[in-house]
């Protein structure tokens, strides 16, 4: 399916897999009109081509104690190639951080970071973040609340640009 465009049926999974990925496949079969087994190969057909990375709960981590968000705006000393991929393996090691972004323009890396308390959090930033190699600067903003977090994509907007390109 690499290099294959997805069908409305293809896409219809997709949309509902990532609204609740804990439906039955015969449920989900129902929702998008076609019977369960060809659902299924559908669906191991989008799993293995990787159009589905993974399933996972949705968790509230101010339930389990992470009170304290932090986006934190990394700015490097160097961008060759090599320095850069260090720094996202080593991003990828420290747990605080939850997702790790590289963009363009004034700053190399914007981070997504959850703790439990302040001192947590000021004691990964001093001392791992800001004292890694090749760091030259960080700057962080404290989440005061969230007003969105969406996961995955907005299905909605993908169909009305297939209806307008059809």
């Amino acid at each position: 399916m690499a290099g294959h465009k997805l069908d409305t049926i293809d896409r219809m999974i997709l949309s509902e897999l990532q609204s609740d990925g804990r439906m039955t496949n015969v449920e989900l079969a129902r929702r998008v009109g076609i019977s369960a087994p060809p659902c299924l190969r559908r669906v191991r057909t989008l799993e293995e081509a990787g159009y589905i990375r993974g399933y996972h709960a949705v968790v509230d981590p101010r339930l389990l104690g992470f009170e304290v968000h932090v986006f934190a705006m990394v700015g490097l000393q160097s961008q060759a190639e090599a320095d850069l991929a260090a720094f996202e393996e080593r991003c990828r090691g420290w747990p605080l951080i939850r997702e790790c972004h590289m963009l363009n323009g004034e700053v190399d890396f914007v981070l997504k970071c959850v703790a439990p308390d302040l001192s947590t959090f000021q004691s990964f930033l001093t001392e791992e973040l800001t004292a890694a190699p090749n760091v030259g600067s960080v700057k962080t903003s404290l989440v005061i609340r969230g007003a969105k977090d969406e996961p995955g994509v907005p299905f909605d907007i993908l169909e009305q640009r297939l209806a307008r390109e059809a």
